[in-house]
């Protein structure tokens, strides 16, 4: 017994050792949470090790006339473990027409803004892109932000760019239906295939079926278009600044109006802007998308809201939508200008949808802190109930913080906000007085077209014909807007046509200087007199007869600091956005009947306290 004892105990000593190495090397890497985030795995990092791959993937259309139905071109990269262990993982998503390369700026590409309004402009320059890249790669974007997580990152080039077939529509069905297809073959639904043109199938065996997406500009545009297909599978999606309208981009209540930056763009711009697909399809593309589609469509003689745009507002595809939406902003963006998240987010809050919204006071771009995006793609990919949807609504970087450390707010606008009717007294060609005492019997005052002075000038300058500014006194108290302030312009023209631009700015003017606030443009917005009546029919403006021009200014959330001035400026053409008429067109505003309504957080009370008005 005692030898049979020892001959065990020799044993148990000698296979232990055999089992532990053996527990060791059969144990699998997989996500790794803390706090509700997904945390970075060592496993995951070595880049050297990452499986990446390319495919196409069927979609249910054919953009191109060539009678088969388009692929699109998807590169895939994923952990070893994926193949190694059968790890399954959820899916990061990135759709984009500008992985393969742009067409360059040339004199010509954009259109002359240099003529009377209602006229058509001679015809612009057309230029082909070369197409960028030696191999079928896609992009690296995203890449070493979320492997290491835990998650596989999906790229795509839309219709008609890189290697995916077909023809860009920049905003047509097909570039909702292009990222559609490729998270229907992520969930195993459709098959994917090893060559543009062969029958050779590729599985998307290590895909949970959960996938989100995200991107910045048109790229953030493609995760909302894939959004309101209603696609199961897609979870979560993080717009970035997203062009959730084309006509909101290329127009603005009637009025043509570019993006800013972009003098002169419109629609067809983009079209060849983007269009780096297969060079023998671009003649078929260019007659059937561009010069009959977009040419009939986009009417840059009245500026009118039709049926070309309507199928490009993605606001009118939204019912089938029921992805998680975290919108990403900045107030101060001028291209892809704010109310573009704006309108979405109210409308996802008004079917239901669990959504937040992030603003930071910058320009075009920059997404939510990584936080967010983590707790994000954390509870609806790895399903981590963290608890994020009961989290606060909205998130705002005030004026002098980080972008990474926004202050939470219950929602968006601010629901401490009421709005302030404020009133006009005159000035001209100085400067006059905002006051919420409405006053009577105040006559007119006019101001003379001239696009050659800018908006910024007219701002700071003391006396011009110009431009028509009033001003509140001066602020003994912050004053903070929070929402989507709107103007109501009684006016007549002197011409059967006019640009009617309006700021809201804050004075003195401290551009270049060291300043708390971002700039001295709070917010602004352009309309069509013509359209005063709707957006979707123009009329011509009889002289002399006085028109009701109502419309919203782009949403903002500024504190405006003691010791400025809150100006409303009313001039005609912008120098930086709007076509550039002859000099001279004579608006005439009735005072009485003009008004500006400021969504302030205290409301009338917290706005007469800031200037003693009672």
């Amino acid at each position: 017994m005692k030898n049979l004892t020892k001959l065990t105990f020799f044993l148990f000593i000698l296979i232990t050792p055999l089992v532990s190495i053996n527990a060791q090397s059969t144990e699998k890497s997989v996500p790794i949470f803390e706090n509700g985030e997904a945390q970075i795995v060592p496993a995951f990092e070595d880049s050297e090790k990452w499986i990446r791959h390319d495919l196409w993937v069927e979609t249910e259309f054919d953009t191109d006339g060539d009678g088969k139905l388009d692929r699109m071109h998807v590169s895939v990269t994923r952990p070893y473990q994926t193949d190694s262990e059968g790890l399954k993982l959820p899916i990061v998503y990135v759709s984009s027409p500008y992985f393969a390369g742009t067409a360059p700026f040339v004199d010509g590409l954009f259109w002359d803004v240099k003529h009377e309004l209602g006229q058509a402009a001679k015809e612009r320059v057309h230029v082909e892109v070369v197409r960028i890249g030696e191999r079928p790669i896609i992009s690296d974007s995203h890449i070493k932000t979320w492997v290491p997580r835990g998650y596989i990152v999906v790229h795509s080039s839309s219709p008609g760019t890189g290697l995916s077939q077909g023809s860009p529509t920049v905003g047509g069905d097909n570039e909702s239906l292009a990222p559609k297809a490729v998270i229907d073959w992520l969930c195993g639904r459709i098959p994917g295939y090893s060559s543009i043109d062969g029958n050779e199938k590729v599985e998307a065996f290590w895909s949970t079926g959960k996938v989100g997406m995200t991107g910045t500009s048109y790229n953030g545009t493609i995760a909302l278009a894939a959004a309101t297909t209603g696609v199961d599978g897609l979870e979560a999606i993080i717009p970035i600044a997203p062009n959730t309208s084309y006509y909101h981009y290329y127009r603005s209540n009637g009025l043509v109006r570019s993006p800013g930056g972009y003098l002169g763009e419109d629609i067809d711009v983009l079209y060849d802007f983007i269009h780096s697909g297969d060079e023998s399809k671009r003649a078929y593309n260019n007659a059937n998308v561009r010069d009959k589609e977009m040419k009939n469509g986009m009417d840059r003689i009245t500026g009118d809201y039709n049926d070309f745009w309507a199928g490009r507002d993605y606001i009118n595809d939204m019912k089938p939508m029921k992805a998680a939406l975290l919108m990403s902003h900045g107030f101060n963006d001028w291209n892809v200008m704010p109310e573009h998240s704006y309108r979405i987010y109210e409308a996802a809050k008004a079917q239901g949808l669990v959504c937040q919204i992030y603003y930071h006071q910058n320009g075009h771009g920059g997404p939510p802190p990584m936080k967010l995006m983590n707790r994000w793609f954390t509870r609806y990919l790895h399903q981590v109930e963290n608890g994020v949807e009961n989290d606060a609504k909205a998130w705002i970087v005030r004026e002098n913080d980080k972008r990474e450390n926004p202050t939470a707010y219950k929602e968006y606008p601010n629901p401490a906000a009421s709005e302030v009717t404020l009133y006009l007294n005159p000035g001209a060609p100085g400067r006059g007085n905002l006051t919420t005492k409405p006053q009577k019997d105040q006559g007119t005052e006019k101001l003379v077209d001239n696009y050659s002075f800018t908006g910024a000038s007219l701002a700071q300058a003391e006396f011009t014909n110009h431009r028509l500014i009033y001003v509140t006194p001066t602020l003994l108290k912050d004053v903070h807007i929070s929402g989507v302030p709107k103007v109501t312009v009684m006016l007549s023209s002197s011409k059967p046509a006019a640009n009617l631009s309006v700021w809201l700015v804050s004075l003195p003017w401290t551009e270049g200087q060291e300043s708390k606030i971002t700039d001295n443009i709070i917010t602004r917005g352009w309309a069509d007199p013509q359209n005063h009546q709707s957006i979707t029919k123009s009329e011509l403006l009889a002289p002399d007869k006085f028109y009701k021009v109502s419309f919203n200014l782009m949403p903002d959330d500024q504190v405006i600091l003691k010791g400025q001035q809150i100006g409303l400026m009313i001039f005609s053409s912008d120098k930086e956005f709007t076509l550039w008429p002859s000099p001279g067109t004579e608006l005439t505003i009735d005072l009485d009947a003009t008004t500006i309504n400021l969504p302030i957080v205290g409301g009338v009370e917290a706005f007469n306290n800031a200037v003693e008005e009672n």
